[in-house]
């Protein structure tokens, strides 16, 4: 291989640094019109009426469309955890939640549809509400299994019993919003009985299957396009409402229609992560051997839609123990749908096991470092199956030299720098590392070029400049001949940007295409489906791994916490293209950084609604707050999967936040269990 590994700038830098890379809310459509979407501002009930004609005359307005009006939706369609109710968009009067959408307004502008949106009486007739979530709610039921099942293996009492030491503590953390620079944006317009989208997604190819269910459309006639996305970090991983109601409105009115979505309309009405409360209960004999890990989970979800927040997985993965027994609970509230944030469950999961393993070392007054290395498995703790491949403790020590972590005195509030306290902390993550079933096809040109033709998405990631790579060594040629196609429903089926499984499932279907044009003498087509051939792959643990740690300063009179220093050290396989995967991580630090010290979606708790649904009010990470990230991979390689990838989009978030957290216990004295470490939680007398 002579270009994966090899660190290359993005495909398409240049056009994003000069603005001319196009997202979706920037292709020219002819005979545009442009929707608003008006939300809901009670949380239950139902609307009693809607004054069209109060806007109906104003400037440039073509009409509003709202549930006495809309195009009938398929109640069938369905989501990823099943039937899906926020996608049936102004199909009754019925609001579930505060920001559902209740009206679309069309104009021939931008800014004539929000003035007019703005303008429209709604009334409603208000029904009580419950939006507190709380662990022992009285609707808390079990989760759906779809992954994450819980597990009990041997006797967890009796092994807590038989513990020298016994740490049990609960540990929570916010609604969190995925705050993409790119707001939702989508396009559509139809020809015919046939819809076509520009859409803000990460994944045109479902998505497009969504909307032809939706609009009771066979497959074919629907094509939904991405070209380049801002971010989106699991809240663009749905078919969203902008998309929805787009298509909605050129059914309507016969001509294409943009929705754009507000940045306080993307906090209100698109996924973000649930509150969650988990309790972890920890017992180990007094050298630090661990004989039992109990780990409960609560989280909020939607009475429209099934949800699961899988924060046990690192629990049945990190650590050798006698005894696991792990339990997600389900809260329906009415509430906005939650759905996958970067590191999905992982990263919350992580923030409660590794404080808690953090105050085990504490109790027994060993370093937490040596801690986890006493409690490597050597296969799946829970599973009993081997591992395809496990880097941990390389990540963990390779770290402590680079971090110089044997310089640290684990005991807490010692260091001083005037009036700051500064303290260091680490913790261990995994994700799980695989593949879903995509097609590519790969056709020979007569200028001796190769076109390949795959439906991922590049949310900003890399994703054009690492596929490019992996296609030029799977034909054994330069990059140079590869042309890629890419983000576009039309492609056929292919796992979206999510889950860390993009690049591995696009880069297998790429190489087993490659595989079969070179049968073919590199002439013509091939094209393949993958379903098959991961159906072969033998059954392992199969996993990312990292360490993260980190220094925090932290001022007892203000408040303040400054993280000063972070590193990651990380094992996700082969390494694709060392330049972007290193952005990736780095990223995902960050917005570890992020989730530690700023991130709170806040709810009144009279009203239901959010009270800071803005960046104003939901901080998160800038400039000022990122200090000096050192991020470095350790050899790996995943066995059996075509090149040794593994994800790289989640494990730089995974464990950062709990790793801060660590830090500033070390440099306090005082444990924080609760997410945000904001400034009155650190305040001193």
């Amino acid at each position: 291989m002579n270009a994966v590994g090899i660190a290359r700038p993005r495909i398409e830098g240049r056009g994003k640094v000069t603005g001319t890379a196009r997202y979706a809310a920037d292709v020219p459509i002819p005979g545009l019109l442009f929707g608003s979407i008006v939300l809901s501002t009670v949380t239950r009930g139902r609307i009693r009426g809607i004054d069209v004609s109060a806007v109906q005359d104003m400037p440039g307005v073509v009409g509003v469309i709202d549930h006495t009006s809309a195009p009938c939706l398929n109640p069938k369609a369905q989501g990823v955890f099943g039937p899906d109710g926020q996608l049936l968009l102004l199909q009754d009067a019925a609001v579930p939640f505060a920001g559902w959408p209740v009206a679309l307004v069309v104009a021939e502008t931008l800014e004539q549809a929000q003035a007019a949106a703005a303008a429209l009486p709604v009334t409603y007739d208000e029904d009580p509400h419950d939006t507190a979530f709380t662990a022992d709610h009285p609707a808390g039921r079990p989760a759906v299994t779809l992954f994450d099942e819980p597990v009990d293996i041997g006797d967890v009492e009796a092994e807590l019993a038989a513990s020298a030491v016994v740490v049990e503590q609960r540990y929570r953390t916010p609604e969190e919003h995925c705050s993409a620079m790119e707001p939702h944006s989508a396009t559509a317009w139809w020809e015919g009985e046939r819809l076509e989208a520009i859409d803000s997604n990460q994944g045109p190819f479902t998505v497009a299957a969504v909307l032809a269910t939706l609009f009771s459309l066979s497959p074919d006639q629907v094509r939904v396009r991405t070209e380049h996305v801002g971010g989106g970090f699991g809240s663009k991983g749905l078919c969203g409402p902008q998309l929805i109601l787009a298509a909605l409105g050129a059914r309507r009115f016969g001509r294409p229609v943009r929705v754009t979505l507000t940045r306080a309309q993307v906090f209100l009405a698109t996924a973000m992560r649930p509150a969650i409360d988990q309790r972890v209960r920890l017992g180990a004999d007094a050298d630090g051997r661990l004989r039992a890990i109990w780990h409960e989970s609560a989280f909020e979800i939607s009475r429209l839609a099934e949800y699961l927040e899988g924060c046990t997985e690192l629990t049945k993965t990190l650590y050798a123990a006698s005894a696991i027994r792990t339990k997600l609970t389900a809260v329906p509230l009415d509430i906005l749908p939650p759905f996958s944030m970067r590191g999905p469950g992982a990263a919350p999961g992580s923030f409660a096991l590794e404080s808690a393993m953090d105050e085990l070392a504490t109790r027994l007054d060993l370093d937490p470092l040596e801690l986890r290395l006493r409690n490597e498995p050597e296969v799946g703790p829970a599973s009993g199956l081997p591992f395809s491949s496990r880097n941990l403790v390389a990540c963990l020590t390779a770290g402590a030299r680079r971090f110089g972590w044997d310089q640290r005195d684990h005991r807490p509030r010692l260091r001083r720098e005037g009036a700051l306290l500064i303290g260091t902390g680490l913790a261990a993550a995994s994700f799980s590392a695989g593949a879903f079933p995509s097609s590519a096809s790969i056709t020979a040109e007569p200028d001796d070029t190769f076109t390949v033709a795959i439906g991922a998405t590049d949310l900003g990631t890399g994703a054009r400049t690492a596929l490019t790579a992996i296609a030029a060594d799977a034909l054994a040629v330069g990059i140079e001949r590869i042309h890629l196609e890419i983000s576009d429903s039309a492609l056929g089926p292919a796992w979206g940007a999510g889950g860390s499984r993009g690049t591995t499932s696009w880069a297998w279907a790429i190489a087993e295409a490659a595989a079969k044009l070179r049968e073919q003498d590199y002439r013509g087509t091939a094209t393949v489906d993958t379903s098959r051939s991961l159906g072969d792959l033998p059954t392992h643990e199969r996993h990312a791994f990292s360490a993260v740690f980190a220094e925090v300063s932290a001022n007892p009179a203000t408040g303040e916490v400054r993280v000063r220093r972070l590193l990651g050290m990380f094992a996700i396989g082969q390494v694709v293209n060392p330049l972007t995967a290193r952005s990736q991580v780095v990223g995902g630090m960050i917005g570890g950084l992020s989730m530690a010290l700023h991130e709170e979606g806040l709810r009144d708790p009279v009203s239901g609604r959010h009270v800071n649904a803005d960046f104003a009010g939901y901080h998160i990470a800038a400039h000022a707050d990122v200090p000096d990230i050192e991020a470095d991979f350790v050899p790996d390689f995943e066995p059996g999967i075509p090149m040794g990838i593994k994800g790289a989009g989640e494990i730089g978030n995974v464990s950062t936040a709990a790793a801060i957290a660590n830090a500033v216990w070390h440099a306090t004295g005082v444990r924080h269990r609760s997410l945000p470490i904001r400034l009155d939680r650190v305040l001193e007398e």
